[in-house]
């Protein structure tokens, strides 16, 4: 793994940068690990996930293990980086890519406590669904959460992501809590009518 990427390999899905009004994405690198070492501590931020990072050697360790997914075509990681101060305050990724169907998730996304509420998160995923179906011609995107995640599950449908039901047992949580996950998508069908709501929410 290295902080370059080839982009001969990068096939269907290649590292990019979003512009939004609120938050740019940009490709996640080791430039961005003092800003996130800066805002990622929050015990909250990672209690629905697998990784507990605790201070900037966990916080580069976790970038380099999203690199490393970036290398072998699996991953495409974004820094969240707030335009108003040009620093990076959260990530999210593309994932599960599957080319052959035109299919792939969004996911590890987490933004700053500073920073909920604000429209950052809502727009970061406004800007990749954008471009999974209007820039790849994604089929379905997928999200999936921990069923207990009071925040994530209604925030998921209030974007308009379609449930389709708990995969039970799916995951060993750290203290080996078996967690159920709820699966979500938006089809290729579905993004203009999800389109208009998250612009008229964001921009209207």
């Amino acid at each position: 793994m290295s902080d370059r990427f080839d982009p001969a390999v990068a096939g269907w899905v290649a590292p990019v940068t979003l512009e939004g009004r609120v938050v740019r994405l940009e490709p996640l690198s080791l430039a961005h690990l003092d800003d996130l070492a800066e805002v990622a501590f929050d015990g909250d931020l990672w209690r629905w996930t697998v990784a507990r990072p605790t201070n900037a050697v966990d916080i580069r360790s976790w970038i380099e293990a999203a690199l490393a997914n970036r290398d072998a075509g699996s991953e495409i990681p974004f820094a969240t980086v707030d335009r108003a101060t040009g620093k990076a305050v959260g990530s999210t990724r593309f994932m599960s890519i599957v080319p052959d169907h035109r299919r792939l998730e969004i996911g590890w996304t987490w933004v700053a406590p500073s920073h909920q509420r604000t429209g950052a998160n809502r727009e970061a995923k406004y800007l990749q669904l954008r471009h999974a179906f209007e820039v790849l011609g994604a089929n379905r995107v997928e999200f999936k959460t921990d069923s207990l995640n009071e925040k994530a599950n209604p925030a998921l449908l209030g974007i308009g992501a379609a449930f389709e039901g708990t995969f039970r047992n799916h995951m060993i949580m750290p203290g080996n809590r078996l967690r159920h996950s709820n699966f979500y998508s938006v089809t290729v069908g579905d993004w203009p009518a999800v389109k208009a709501r998250l612009e008229a929410v964001l921009y209207g």
